[in-house]
């Protein structure tokens, strides 16, 4: 498992890659891509660090497994990679954003474009056996993603963190509320989205925060 970072998160997160979790956790991952088809690319594994700088950011959204069927997960969470069909739960993030901000829903998928804007796009779970979903769950990687959620809490001050579904919503105890603004809302999955995900206008949001923060704002 490729765990080169960028200088950005490397200071951050290389305590956890000495600890024993971690090496029993690549131990598992290397063994999984050996033995099975697994997701997404091994290079893509840490895309979410790749493409958004510790430095640069602004907002992060918390999903839960990297997408199990082919050619879709590109390392970003609720993202694929161009030319693939929207999964259910971008397409209602399209269409809540195309109601919120008035706005085009776009014809791709890949949403490096909001990374590279400083949104972390950060999955607890980062890899996933093919057609087998939670299949790398309990292996290590939540105790990874959380870390990186309370080093990020105590790191930075002023991030907005949007956490969608009860399951992100459980990862606010990592989040010192007190410096970081956090939006909750239903998933954006066909089940939650009529329950009050439509309607939530997470993104004008996040940019009237960024706005009163003097950050530029997010082009969503």
């Amino acid at each position: 498992m490729n765990m080169i970072l960028t200088k950005s998160w490397q200071h951050l997160l290389q305590p956890e890659f000495d600890k024993n979790y971690f090496k029993e956790l690549t131990e598992f991952v290397t063994s999984e891509y050996k033995a099975h088809q697994c997701f997404p690319k091994k290079e893509d594994i840490f895309a979410a660090f790749d493409f958004c700088s510790f430095d640069d950011l602004k907002v992060v959204i918390i999903g839960q497994d990297p997408y199990h069927d082919d050619g879709q997960a590109n390392g970003l969470c609720f993202s694929v990679k161009d030319d693939i069909k929207h999964p259910p739960s971008l397409k209602n993030i399209f269409k809540e954003i195309a109601t919120d901000l008035d706005q085009e829903i776009p014809e791709s998928g890949n949403l490096e474009k909001w990374a590279k804007q400083g949104v972390l796009l950060l999955n607890a779970t980062l890899t996933v056996r093919a057609h087998e979903a939670g299949s790398h769950q309990k292996k290590g990687w939540e105790d990874f993603t959380d870390a990186v959620i309370k080093s990020i809490s105590e790191e930075k001050e002023n991030i907005v963190f949007l956490l969608w579904g009860k399951f992100a919503e459980s990862k606010t105890k990592l989040i010192n509320l007190e410096k970081h603004t956090v939006f909750t809302a239903p998933h954006p999955s066909p089940l939650g989205a009529w329950r009050g995900w439509f309607g939530s206008k997470h993104f004008s949001k996040t940019n009237a925060v960024l706005k009163s923060l003097q950050k530029p704002m997010i082009k969503w």
